[in-house]
C-alpha cells in the first residue's frame, strides 16, 4: 500500500466487494433470486450515480482550494522570516533574531497541528504571539514594514481558520446519507435479482458494487484532505512538503546567522 498509494482505496473496497460476491453465490446456490431485472432497477442505479456525481463535484471544489493552502501558508511565513532577516542585518537587533526562532517553532507547531498534535486554539495564540515582536520592531523599521508583517500574520490566521473549517465540516451530510442508503438497497437488490446466465450476474453485481462503494469511499476521502496519519499516508492527502521544506530553510538561515555572529 505504501508502494502503490493510488491503489490503497481500491484495496480497502475489494474485501467488501468480495463479500458481496460470496453472498451472491450463496443466494444463487439456495435459489433465493426472486427479483426480476427490469428498467426501474437500472433507473435506481443511474439516480445513485447522479447523486454521487453531485457530491464528487462539491468536494472537488474544496479539494482544489485545499491544495493551495499549505504552499500559501509557507509563502506568508517566509515573508515574515525575510522581514526579520532584513531588520537583523540592518540593525543587528536581538528581537529580530528572537522572532526568527519563534517563527521556526511556529512552523514546527503548524506541522504538528496538521497531525492533530496541537489544538487550533493554541495555534491561534501562537500567531497572536507575533504581535510582541512586531511591537519591538516599530523603532527599528518603517511603518510600512510593520503593516506588511501584520498583513502576512492576518493571512496565516485566515488560512488556519479555513483549513480548520474544511477539516471539521462535512459536505452535505444529507447527501451522503441518501447515497449510502441507495447503495445499500442496490446491493441487497443485486443479491436477489435473477440474471441469466449466472456468470453475467456475477460480473454485473461485482462491477456495480465496486463502482458504488468506491465512489462513496473516494468522496469521503476527498472531503477531508487534511486527515493526516503519520503511519499511513492516504492517496488524496494534501502534501505538506512546502511547510516541511520551509522549516529546513528557516533552520538553515538561523544557523547561518549564528555562524556569522560567532565569526564576527
Amino acid at each position: 500500500m505504501k508502494s502503490f498509494p493510488k491503489w490503497s482505496l481500491t484495496l480497502k473496497v475489494l474485501p467488501l466487494v468480495a463479500l458481496i460476491i460470496v453472498l451472491k453465490l450463496a443466494a444463487h446456490q439456495y435459489g433465493v433470486e426472486f427479483i426480476s431485472l427490469n428498467p426501474l432497477f437500472t433507473g435506481v442505479v443511474t439516480a445513485n450515480i447522479f447523486i454521487l456525481g453531485f457530491l464528487l463535484a462539491g468536494v472537488l471544489a474544496d479539494y482544489k482550494e485545499s491544495e493551495k493552502l499549505p504552499g500559501e501558508l509557507a509563502v506568508s511565513i517566509e515573508s515574515i522570516v525575510d522581514e526579520c532577516l532584513i531588520i537583523y542585518k540592518n540593525k543587528k537587533a536581538k528581537p529580530a533574531e528572537e522572532c526568527l526562532q519563534y517563527v521556526c517553532d511556529l512552523t514546527s507547531s503548524l506541522n504538528g497541528w496538521f497531525y492533530k498534535k496541537q489544538r487550533t486554539r493554541v495555534m491561534m495564540e501562537k500567531i497572536d504571539g507575533l504581535n510582541d515582536f512586531f511591537l519591538a520592531f516599530e523603532p527599528l523599521t518603517q511603518a510600512n514594514f510593520i503593516v506588511r508583517l501584520k498583513q502576512e500574520q492576518s493571512a496565516i490566521r485566515r488560512m488556519l481558520i479555513r483549513i480548520h473549517a474544511i477539516r471539521e465540516t462535512s459536505f452535505v451530510s444529507g447527501g451522503y446519507a441518501i447515497a449510502e442508503a441507495i447503495t445499500l438497497l442496490l446491493v441487497i437488490g443485486l443479491l436477489f435479482v435473477r440474471i441469466d446466465p449466472f456468470y453475467e450476474a456475477l460480473f454485473f453485481v461485482s462491477a456495480i458494487a465496486f463502482l458504488q462503494t468506491y465512489m462513496i469511499a473516494l468522496i469521503k476521502d476527498l472531503d477531508n484532505p487534511f486527515d493526516y496519519d503519520e503511519m499511513n499516508r492516504g492517496p488524496d492527502e494534501i502534501s505538506l512538503k512546502p511547510l516541511e521544506d520551509l522549516k529546513m530553510r528557516i533552520e538553515k538561515k538561523i544557523q547561518t546567522l549564528k555562524t556569522n555572529s560567532s565569526c564576527s
